[in-house]
């Protein structure tokens, strides 16, 4: 349980999203590592030399004491190496000599119980606090065996060095711990900046290339190193791609192309069929019925000849309509293969306004009404015909879908200078999931807004295009009622 608490409370801590910035805390984390192992080892190691030293200095003091011959006296000389204090004592705990003016206040009760074990000679102790030094000390027993006895020889060093050095030793850690840790994630910051240069200068290339140019390369950087093997494979993988999308075009361009002539020739004849059936029958050959024939079979004949002209009609009717919508789809596509492959559009000066005013001029009697609301120029630079079929779509658009009125509007946004067309009807509407899929190729949403007679499902998306082309941008905004399209250019002043 506890394991599980542990991985999730690591998955809930927030992780850094790039690579320098998870290479700069992997760094400062292996130097926390470093450095708590390090410093471990290092305290461990500063106590033993310290401890080792001071308990020969101790000893030595302790067995300078026992090699005393004969009685020693009651107060001993101050010991040196920085000994703190001597304490000798009888078999029975009784005092014999020390250091202090006082033996018996030097410790003697709380040495007494501190013996080398049977068979050794000496024994060290560190006593958390003595008599004789009045803080944590370490003391070294020796067992005398002189001519007066045995006796027992004790030597008290205070741990004030020790202590001082450890503690020296944790602020250190402590302080210089959080400056190495942050030294090396700059460090680590900097290094893999430096490396992944070439890394963003592909990622820049690569944000650069789109539809229209894909033949755009990544820089090649010097080298046999990893970076320089994928700048490589991804220009290679750019070189397919440009191949592809060309062919792609090629074929489309040609095939609209192609297609054309036959449509056209096709649409003519049906438009020529269609007027013959719908001639009158004072140009119609007149049919001849034999004189032999009897009233009721002239007006029989009459009849049927009166009910043949509209069923005749309708299947040329119906074709010339499918050619029409074919002929559109053939233009249309061959549009959208030049607007995919031609250069940046003319620099030519526009105005939204003036064009929205053409294009209901131009829409003589339509079966919705058009309202304008425009109140000054809208100037735009760009390609005036290109400009003018993307209103057009639009308008297209809206009308298809409109129940009682298409409303266009163009002006200029003062936060950001823009020259903003919107136009927006009152039909069903684009639902927000599908305000992407409608600029889709012959893409079909739900049937409120399905595709009428005369669309091709390529107008939206040759309309994108040539926003897009022209630096601006198309897409689907919210409205209460109906649909809202709007496309922004950048501010360029005619």
């Amino acid at each position: 349980m506890a394991a599980d608490r542990l991985r999730a409370l690591l998955r809930s801590l927030p992780r850094p999203r790039s690579v320098r910035a998870r290479a700069a805390t992997a760094a400062a984390l292996v130097m926390a590592m470093v450095l708590a192992v390090g410093g471990a080892w290092l305290y461990v190691t500063l106590t033993d030399n310290l401890l080792d030293n001071t308990q020969d200095r101790t000893e030595l003091a302790a067995r300078k004491v026992a090699g005393t011959t004969g009685a020693l006296p009651r107060h001993l000389p101050q010991p040196a190496g920085g000994v703190d204090a001597v304490v000798v004592l009888g078999p029975q705990g009784q005092p014999l000599a020390g250091t202090g003016p006082d033996p018996a206040a030097g410790g003697a009760a709380e040495l007494a119980g501190f013996r080398p074990a049977p068979g050794k000679e000496t024994s060290s102790k560190v006593l958390p606090t003595t008599a004789a030094s009045g803080q944590r000390s370490l003391a070294v027993v020796v067992r005398d065996e002189s001519t007066q006895g045995t006796r027992y020889v004790y030597a008290l060093t205070a741990l004030a060095d020790l202590n001082d050095a450890t503690r020296a030793l944790g602020v250190t850690l402590l302080v210089g711990g959080p400056l190495l840790m942050a030294l090396a994630a700059v460090i680590a910051w900097a290094v893999t900046g430096l490396a992944l240069r070439p890394v963003e200068a592909i990622r820049a290339e690569l944000a650069s290339v789109t539809a229209s140019a894909l033949d755009r390369r990544v820089p090649d950087p010097k080298g046999k190193d990893e970076i320089t093997l994928l700048a490589r494979t991804v220009n290679r993988t750019l070189d397919r791609l440009e191949q592809a999308v060309s062919r792609q075009r090629q074929f489309t361009a040609d095939a609209s192309h192609e297609l054309r002539n036959p449509i056209a020739a096709l649409r003519t004849e049906l438009e020529v069929a269609l007027l013959a059936t719908q001639a009158p029958e004072s140009t119609a050959p007149e049919r001849q019925t034999p004189k032999s024939a009897g009233p009721e079979q002239q007006t029989s004949e009459s009849a049927a000849s009166e009910q043949q002209t509209p069923k005749s009609a309708a299947p040329v009717r119906h074709a010339l309509d499918a050619a029409v919508r074919l002929q559109r789809i053939a233009d249309d596509l061959l549009l959208l293969a030049r607007l995919d492959t031609q250069p940046a559009p003319a620099e030519d000066p526009a105005d939204l306004a003036l064009l929205c005013a053409e294009e209901i001029a131009r829409r003589r009697g339509p079966r919705v009404p058009l309202v304008l609301d425009a109140a000054a120029p809208v100037p735009v630079r760009g390609d005036a015909v290109q400009l003018e079929r993307l209103l057009a779509n639009l308008v297209d658009n809206a009308l298809r879908h409109a129940a009682g009125e298409v409303r266009l509007s163009a002006a200029v946004e003062p936060a950001t200078g823009q020259a903003v067309l919107r136009v927006a009807d009152d039909g069903p509407g684009i639902p927000p999931e599908a305000a992407e899929q409608v600029f889709e190729r012959f893409a079909r949403l739900h049937p409120a807004r399905h595709r009428q007679s005369g669309g091709t499902g390529l107008g939206l998306a040759i309309a994108r295009d040539i926003a897009r082309a022209h630096g601006g941008s198309l897409r689907v905004e919210p409205s209460a009622r109906g649909a809202l399209l709007v496309a922004r250019f950048p501010a360029r002043g005619v």
